[in-house]
């Protein structure tokens, strides 16, 4: 195992970026100023999170309550929570609140603020997920205006591409854009928009059908899969961007949702093994953020064997030709940023299929010692092995410099 001081410098597939208050507001034609997405002052009514599902109600303004900043959007009032950035506080002093900007870490929204803190990280390269629009872009697919939502999803793509990731970020942080999920074709088209720009990563929801949409067995997503094919644009999903938390029932508490967050990674790349996508589109890649990986092995043995001994009346005999465990080792990643388990069964998943993860600054966030973490967790395996999953397979399936920085 290599020493501390090599261990190899986080590319960090797995971080989230707190939109400033500007990003739509600054995009949007003036005649949206008013509808578009906005930060609105007020105090929180009341706030659930139950049964995996996040209920808050925005005051009036004057009313009693803890004061914290809305997004503002149509009908949806959405505050900005001590969860979504919650390092640097102590583990007991992480609640779920209401908070403002002025109350965050910096580093959730500034580009030289996350610079800084990734370097007291050992990161040197960052992709970031949405905060407002969700994991996947889900909250303008489910506006009224689909005008007005797909100037949205391209404001934000550009808002990622040229500032987030733009000259001050130095090519370490690394473009991950949205689509308009309402719309497989706009969805293609906003792909190689992106992809023209050197954006290889593109964010998708881990079980379609928990939106309303198509899932992954149909043909309606193949204008969708066809342009990420042809551009070598992974697609990302991320835990709850079903917009469905895994749980067990309507009162458990948000531990239970949380212990069992890889449920939704685990039924979706089920889905995509017995899709045939991977055969029909060759080159697609797709990740699960925040899945952890010690799951992976069961089910490609189960998998295996169902596609072995039942494909014949599975439905599946026409068109998965290949044992899924082949197909998961040419096309499918597992990101992990605490898993010992996962990385002592290694040899079961792959170490070409394993990516190293942060979720800077979430409350499951390692920081400041992620890279501690993975000394401790990744001291059985050789330097090589320790390189590829912590930096090497990100530079390999984003497109990166050999040094890890994104080139547009």
């Amino acid at each position: 195992m290599e020493t501390q001081e090599t261990f190899p410098r986080i590319i960090s597939v797995d971080d989230h970026t707190v939109e400033p208050p500007h990003v739509w507001r600054d995009r949007l034609p003036s005649r949206y100023r008013d509808t578009g997405p906005r930060i609105v002052r007020a105090p929180l009514k009341e706030m659930t999170f139950l049964g995996g599902k996040f209920a808050p109600v925005m005051g009036a303004k004057g009313d009693d309550g803890p004061i914290g900043d809305w997004w503002v959007y149509e009908d949806l009032h959405r505050p900005l929570t001590r969860l979504d950035t919650a390092v640097g506080y102590d583990r007991d002093e992480i609640r779920l609140e209401v908070i403002t900007y002025e109350q965050m870490r910096p580093g959730s929204f500034s580009v030289p603020d996350r610079l800084a803190d990734m370097d007291v990280n050992h990161v040197q390269s960052a992709l970031c997920f949405p905060t407002f629009p969700r994991f996947c872009g889900q909250t303008f697919t489910e506006a009224s205006d689909r005008e007005l939502g797909l100037l949205c999803v391209r404001a934000y793509n550009d808002w990622m591409v040229e500032e987030w990731c733009g000259p001050e970020a130095q090519g370490r942080l690394i473009p991950l854009t949205l689509i308009p999920l309402w719309d497989p074709e706009l969805a293609a088209a906003e792909v190689r928009r992106n992809a023209a720009r050197g954006v290889r990563a593109v964010a998708f929801s881990e079980i379609p059908p928990h939106l309303g949409l198509p899932s992954v067995h149909t043909d309606h997503w193949d204008p969708f899969f066809r342009a990420c094919d042809e551009t070598g644009t992974v697609i990302a999903m991320h835990i709850g961007s079903s917009s469905r938390m895994p749980s067990t029932s309507a009162d458990a508490p948000p531990a239970v949702g949380s212990t069992i967050t890889f449920a939704n990674c685990c039924f979706s790349m089920v889905d995509w093994l017995m899709s045939g996508k991977f055969e029909r589109f060759p080159n697609l890649r797709i990740m699960y953020a925040e899945g952890q990986i010690g799951w992976i092995p069961y089910i490609l043995e189960r998998a295996d064997v169902v596609w072995e001994e039942n494909r014949a009346w599975g439905g599946v005999a026409d068109k998965v030709t290949r044992p899924p465990s082949e197909l998961f080792a040419g096309h499918v990643f597992g990101c992990f940023f605490d898993d010992a388990f996962g990385l002592r069964n290694l040899d079961a998943i792959g170490a070409a299929n394993v990516l190293y993860e942060t979720d800077y600054p979430h409350s499951d966030s390692t920081w400041p010692k992620s890279k501690e973490v993975g000394e401790a967790q990744m001291g059985h395996l050789s330097p090589d092995v320790v390189e590829r999953i912590v930096r090497g397979n990100a530079v390999d399936l984003l497109g990166l410099s050999p040094e890890g920085l994104w080139r547009p």
